[in-house]
């Protein structure tokens, strides 16, 4: 499987572009401008690629339901979401790889993804809600997925989370791309009290309308949620119960969805 790795300007022209044979790596030397656009394409549809786009970004494991996937450069109101030092300078190393399924962990967090953003439509996971607080980069759903775990402040990196507008209806869904196997769930509430509130119990929907409601508490820790194996291709948080507290500003700092690929038959 060939992969390569491109640097697209506003106008769609190739500013630097390079390939390999199951692993690639670009050096970009100039300093990214406004509407650039960093693409990984796969020769392979349905691929699994490890990406890092930005020596302040860890790894992402994708899943290229179509073969290639591009990540806006961010500017701007998205630039509050990265590090400040994330895709600064003119000395930029990108690098992809192919992963043999077979060779993945027997389980890890599906749901991570540092790479995800509002147009991505063809790299999984993605995240997607029906709120966001104002609609700002610092309020997105792909903040739930992108591996930051710093709860205890709110706003600008790394205290990024999904802030759900004081919308007692919101609902966060994470989109796999393929069915997965997910076996536990860990949910970290965002808490900076006392100027957050928190959630008293919230609901967990598979693609084939399994539902499971889940108690939570007021804590910055890492809560996990223990599940029967179950096959989806989707995971949806709703019915977010808020607690009997004077802030309105419950949110979610990050979603770990723990599980396994479905083995393919030969």
């Amino acid at each position: 499987m060939s992969i390569t790795l491109s640097v697209i300007d506003a106008s769609g022209a190739i500013l630097a572009q390079n390939s390999g044979n199951e692993t690639a790596f670009l050096v970009y030397k100039q300093t990214y401008k406004t509407g650039d656009v960093l693409r990984v394409k796969s020769t392979e549809p349905g691929s699994f690629v490890e990406v890092c786009l930005d020596h302040t970004m860890q790894p992402a494991m994708l899943f290229l339901k179509e073969g290639s996937f591009d990540m806006p450069v961010p500017f701007g109101d998205q630039k509050q979401i990265c590090s400040p030092f994330a895709f600064e300078g003119s000395n930029h190393r990108l690098i992809a790889r192919a992963v043999n399924p077979e060779t993945l962990p027997k389980l890890r967090n599906l749901s991570l993804n540092p790479c995800d953003h509002y147009g991505n439509l063809t790299a999984f996971p993605h995240a997607t809600a029906t709120s966001q607080t104002r609609g700002e980069a610092a309020f997105a759903a792909s903040n739930a997925i992108d591996g930051e775990l710093a709860n205890d402040d709110h706003g600008v990196w790394p205290y990024t989370s999904w802030g759900i507008n004081q919308d007692p209806d919101a609902a966060l869904t994470i989109h796999f791309g393929r069915p997965i196997v997910m076996h536990h769930i860990k949910i970290f509430i965002r808490a900076d009290f006392p100027h957050d509130a928190w959630w008293e119990s919230a609901r967990i929907s598979a693609s084939d309308n399994w539902t499971q409601k889940v108690e939570l508490t007021k804590t910055g820790q890492g809560q996990l949620i223990q599940l029967t194996p179950h096959q989806t291709d989707t995971l949806i948080i709703d019915q977010l119960i808020k607690a009997d507290d004077p802030s309105p500003f419950p949110a979610l700092t990050q979603i770990e969805v723990w599980g396994t690929e479905i083995p393919t038959s030969d």
